[in-house]
């Protein structure tokens, strides 16, 4: 899978709450899509995190 940027994976998150959502997939493919989901919310969260530490030194280094 290729690196998609933080605004990609948001959209396919959104995408996959919608479908999930919707209830008209199969069960197999909503524990998967969930599955998915899950992933991108763990990658997202640690992108922010490490943000928001970077963001944290540079105030440090400036204050």
């Amino acid at each position: 899978m290729s690196e998609l940027t933080f605004e990609q994976k948001q959209a396919q998150m959104e995408e996959i709450v919608a479908k999930l959502e919707s209830g008209n997939a199969p069960l197999e493919e909503m524990i998967r899509l969930y599955e998915q989901g899950e992933a991108l919310y763990r990658d997202c969260a640690a992108t922010l995190d490490a943000y928001e530490k970077r963001l944290n030194d540079l105030e440090k280094e400036h204050a």
